[in-house]
């Protein structure tokens, strides 16, 4: 009985058993391989891999004999190493089918190394990675970073990833499946264009960013122990890689699991699985064209200075509103970062802050004066 615990993908592709399982539908041969991958689950990669080397070859040589390989494989290493001498030529008469099979082997050896360095851009463990990658209908493309300087990469869906060094990126060609699918190693910022109908998927260290388009950014090298996703404009959603989240968020276009806009950010622990909310070091003020953003307050409500200050920066700020209804701001802010602003307010009106879940909460035990 062959041994298949150590064999590797290539091998595995032109093992007789195996391409009676995968290209004949066997029924002893699919039983085989069922009941030695229930009993060897560590070794589902490497079926993987396997399967996909025969989805892509198989007419090269799904009428050879295993007989025929081998020989030829003998043959073609007795070739290069006594790089073609006469005796060798004569036994390497032309046969077209012993010409596919040398091509076939050729080629899965090729497609084995390419598989590896093209179909696995990151160090993963989670076997969705593989079952994510099997679906796909196109080979990954992968672009690497090994300069000093950010690298631009411009996908066949008119988006941008802006690649940080160190890092890297796999994408098909095209996208044409229902789902934009992309795979990072490292640190980018993504420019995704808009498409409701075909959403956007960011694999990285078993978390997905799902978006329809925004832009954002992803840092997650191997390295490190957490990852970090930045939202700078529109609504992304984030979920840890496992097989109850990705059959629900992949059950239809819309937004789920835990969402952030613009001046969030989650940082994520692989390994937990926990996903921790907050706002940014620095909430940057949202492009707002039409809004004149003006932060002049004059006797003004508090509960109008707050609400101010969540439509500049899309930050949802909670307090009492009835326990601090006598509150009011006279004040000039203008270029205090936002954390700055609230800091003045609450020293003005004596009151206290805390930033949890992406949003300020304000403590107050109200105030004694009235408006002037």
């Amino acid at each position: 009985m062959q041994d298949y615990r150590n064999i590797q993908p290539e091998e595995l592709a032109v093992d007789h058993s195996f391409r009676l399982w995968k290209l004949s539908n066997d029924t002893d041969a699919g039983n085989f391989w069922t009941n030695w991958l229930s009993e060897n689950p560590d070794k589902q990669d490497t079926i993987d891999k396997a399967s996909h080397l025969l989805d892509t070859v198989f007419q090269a040589f799904d009428k050879v004999s295993d007989n025929e390989v081998r020989d030829e494989v003998d043959r073609l290493s007795v070739s290069l190493e006594q790089h073609v001498e006469n005796a060798s030529a004569k036994r390497l008469v032309f046969r077209p089918e012993w010409y596919r099979a040398a091509a076939s082997i050729l080629f899965i050896l090729g497609l084995g190394w390419w598989l590896t360095n093209k179909y696995a851009p990151t160090k993963q463990n989670n076997p969705l990675y593989n079952q994510i990658i099997s679906q796909l209908k196109e080979p990954l493309l992968k672009v690497g970073n090994d300069t000093d300087h950010p690298k631009l990469v411009s996908l066949q869906d008119g988006s941008t990833v802006l690649l940080q060094p160190k890092s890297s990126i796999s994408y098909p060609k095209s996208f044409t499946s229902t789902k934009r699918e992309v795979f990072l190693s490292g640190e980018a910022f993504f420019e995704v264009a808009k498409n409701p109908e075909q959403p956007f998927y960011v694999y990285a260290n078993n978390l997905v960013t799902k978006v329809l388009g925004t832009s954002f950014i992803i840092s997650a090298f191997d390295t490190d122990k957490d990852v970090k996703v930045v939202v700078k404009t529109g609504k992304v959603s984030v979920f840890a890689l496992t097989g109850e989240n990705l059959e629900t968020q992949q059950a239809d276009n819309k937004i789920g699991g835990m969402i952030l806009t613009p001046n969030q950010q989650i940082v994520f622990s692989p390994k937990d699985l926990r996903l921790t909310r907050s706002l940014i070091a620095d909430p940057a003020l949202l492009d707002l064209p039409i809004q004149k953003q003006s932060f002049n307050f004059k006797g003004t409500p508090i509960k109008d200075v707050f609400t101010a200050l969540e439509n500049s920066y899309g930050v949802k700020i909670l307090f009492d509103a009835e326990i601090m209804k006598n509150c009011y701001l006279t004040a000039s802010l203008s270029d205090e970062p936002l954390f700055e602003k609230v800091d003045l307010i609450c020293r003005t009106i004596n009151a206290q802050y805390e930033q949890l879940d992406a949003s300020i909460i304000i403590y107050s035990k109200g105030c004694s004066y009235q408006n002037e």
